[in-house]
């Protein structure tokens, strides 16, 4: 499973329309099922999104150096 981002050409240029897919095969060829659809974020959202369903999580939240 992947996110996929799609640029918006007809409104602004600083959002995308975001899917959750996943790949499988139909009889040797490769093919895409969108599972879900986030619809239109802006280009800032779109990690945020990706690290959600990342399999390695990355790490958003640092503890204090000093405790």
């Amino acid at each position: 499973m992947f996110i996929k981002v799609v640029p918006n050409i007809k409104g602004n240029l600083n959002t995308c329309f975001c899917y959750l897919v996943e790949s499988y095969r139909d009889h040797g060829k490769i093919k895409h099922r969108t599972l879900k659809n986030f619809g239109l974020l802006e280009k800032e959202q779109v990690p945020y999104l990706k690290a959600m369903y990342a399999k390695k999580k990355p790490r958003l939240i640092y503890d204090d150096e000093e405790a």
